[in-house]
């Protein structure tokens, strides 16, 4: 991979708690801090697209990631985002002469627990099997974007 675009829309993997709010609130954007650490040895660009949680995207905000795909010369893009509407921005941004992957995490990135890294690296290894298309990385599995769904009651990704 000679090069990755990777765009940030927020969701859990950037969540952050404020003690003060009581609540959790989406931070600044972590992939980056998490390629680096994974001593990645290929280029990447982060464009930060929204920082909000998936069920707060519009179809103004697809069309930003849209655009941002479309204006990349990029050939491989990772979108970290939400889980809960993931599937459903990935079939609206559609197919794509590159390789697209969404991932995102059940845990913030900030938690001991997270599965925000091994998510992000399983998106990362996916890229360099993966033909052209749209697909969602979680869990240790790659999914056709139009092939899977969020089971809520195992709270984790499935074919379909």
């Amino acid at each position: 991979m000679d090069k990755l675009l990777v765009l940030t829309t927020g969701g859990t993997l950037d969540k952050v708690y404020f003690d003060a709010l009581s609540e959790f609130q989406v931070g600044d954007p972590v992939a980056a801090d998490i390629l680096t650490a994974m001593n990645v040895n290929f280029e990447f660009e982060l464009k930060e697209i929204c920082r909000k949680d998936s069920l707060e995207l519009t179809d103004e905000d697809r069309e930003n990631i849209k655009a941002a795909i479309a204006a990349s010369d990029a050939d491989y893009v990772l979108i970290t985002h939400g889980t809960d509407t993931m599937v459903d921005s990935a079939n609206f941004i559609g197919e794509h002469n590159k390789v697209i992957i969404f991932t995102g995490a059940m845990q913030p990135a900030a938690f001991s627990n997270t599965d925000a890294v091994f998510n992000i690296g399983t998106a990362v290894g996916a890229f360099s099997m993966a033909q052209p298309g749209s697909y969602i990385a979680m869990s240790g599995q790659v999914y056709s974007a139009n092939k899977v769904f969020k089971n809520y009651d195992s709270r984790r990704f499935e074919g379909k």
